[in-house]
């Protein structure tokens, strides 16, 4: 194939396990990505939504609030979804910090304390802060940071509470934080579906390639499902907590069979959030 015939295309995703996992191969053609030569673009999971805002990448990860929001530039990709049970942001809190938020008869945090709490959030269009509005209906503070300055900023009082995602999930122990509520058992509780996180999306452009890119990503995913050790120092590399049981659990938590295809299961998911959060306004 002459150098005419490869069509570049940027690929926008974050550099936390599950994304490095699941891209590895495709970035670096571990499998024949013919006629595409993909570029790796690595940022925040939050810079990449706002980015997307702009069109800035064709090929991107996007927070499943910013998909919602953007669904007139961006298609969704059947596969490298990050979608499932048991993987939803942690609401947590400092251990000693004051007056305890836990209520006795519930178990959980009073909604008047998360009323008023200053609650540190991983960026304006993730699906965590998403999910703190349902959750809330719609009320609350929330302060915007960066999603590795959450735990830091909670244990140093900076912040009442905090949602945490990606690592920050196994280590918030580590930083003498407790857990106040799990929204993602929420939501399932509430709804019986996995809980859409991420997605992979194509520009709109360029959507003639949608089923060539697919075909690819999904290779991808199951090249490194089964070679889990081929792209473990590009993962190492990029990864918040090096420790390899963390990234193995991150990896286990966030890549599954939604990831290989979203199937009926999981687009019923993706329609249900949507549904719920039209209806309360928020889109």
């Amino acid at each position: 194939m002459s150098s005419e015939d490869v069509l570049e295309l940027d690929i926008g995703f974050s550099p936390c396990p599950n994304d490095t996992f699941i891209f590895d191969a495709l970035i670096h053609r571990r499998i024949d990505t013919a006629p595409f030569r993909f570029r790796s673009q690595i940022a925040d999971v939050e810079e990449l939504n706002e980015r997307a805002f702009a069109g800035t990448y064709p090929l991107t990860k996007l927070s499943f609030y910013a998909y919602l929001l953007l669904k007139d530039r961006y298609c969704l990709l059947d596969s490298g979804a990050a979608l499932g049970y048991g993987c939803g942001p942690l609401l947590i809190a400092r251990k000693g910090g004051g007056h305890d938020p836990i209520s006795p008869e519930t178990g959980i945090a009073s909604p008047a304390w998360i009323r008023d709490a200053r609650i540190a959030v991983p960026g304006r269009y993730t699906t965590a802060y998403l999910l703190l509005q349902l959750w809330q209906c719609g009320r609350g503070n929330a302060e915007f940071v960066r999603f590795d300055e959450i735990l830091p900023g909670v244990a140093s009082g900076r912040y009442d509470a905090g949602l945490v995602i990606h690592e920050g999930r196994f280590v918030y122990q580590d930083y003498d934080c407790r857990k106040l509520v799990d929204l993602g058992q929420w939501w399932e509780a509430e709804t019986g579906l996995p809980l859409p996180l991420g997605c992979i999306a194509l520009r709109r452009d360029i959507s003639r390639h949608k089923e060539a890119v697919e075909a690819l990503l999904r290779q991808s995913v199951d090249h490194a499902r089964r070679n889990p050790r081929a792209g473990i120092e590009f993962i190492k590399l990029h990864a918040q907590e090096l420790d390899e049981r963390v990234i193995s659990a991150h990896i286990s938590l966030y890549v599954n069979e939604f990831t290989l295809s979203l199937g009926e299961t999981g687009m019923r998911a993706v329609e249900t959030l949507e549904e719920r959060v039209r209806c309360l306004g928020i889109l």
